[in-house]
């Protein structure tokens, strides 16, 4: 586990805050998410929806909110759940992420205090990232 800083911390306060806005009527798991980048904060929280496949992860809400305002290197995001242990990004944010960032800081907590840090690359192992699109247009 990497050590936890106090700008964890902080990124992880702004996720909660976001996550006091999360719309989650049909499973009562509300998410936050605040993604650090070229030193602006944007947050995100998960909004459900009753045809469940529309529904919106706090993580990718945060990310459209950074690319809006024209970022597109994300530093780090801090995601926080109701969960009592930290919450981690779903595999499909995992890899929406990794296009911004495959190495990216990911600062996750729970209902509870413990808090975990680990880097994107880390929890999505062999990323499907742009190289791989390049590489193909190369070869045409």
């Amino acid at each position: 586990m990497t050590e936890i800083t106090q700008a964890d911390l902080a990124l992880l306060a702004f996720a909660r805050e976001a996550q006091d806005k999360a719309y989650a009527p049909y499973s009562g798991f509300r998410v936050g998410a605040a993604i650090f980048a070229d030193g602006e904060i944007y947050q995100g929280c998960n909004v459900e929806n009753a045809a469940y496949g529309s529904t919106m992860c706090a993580e990718r809400g945060a990310a459209m909110s950074a690319v809006l305002a024209g970022k597109t290197y994300f530093d780090a995001i801090a995601v926080v759940g109701d969960s009592e242990d930290p919450t981690v990004p779903c595999g499909c944010c995992r890899q929406f992420l990794a296009e911004f960032n495959p190495e990216m800081r990911v600062v996750m907590g729970g209902r509870l205090d413990h808090v975990q840090v680990s880097s994107l690359d880390q929890l999505l192992p062999d990323a499907f990232v742009r190289g791989y699109l390049d590489q193909e247009a190369a070869a045409q």
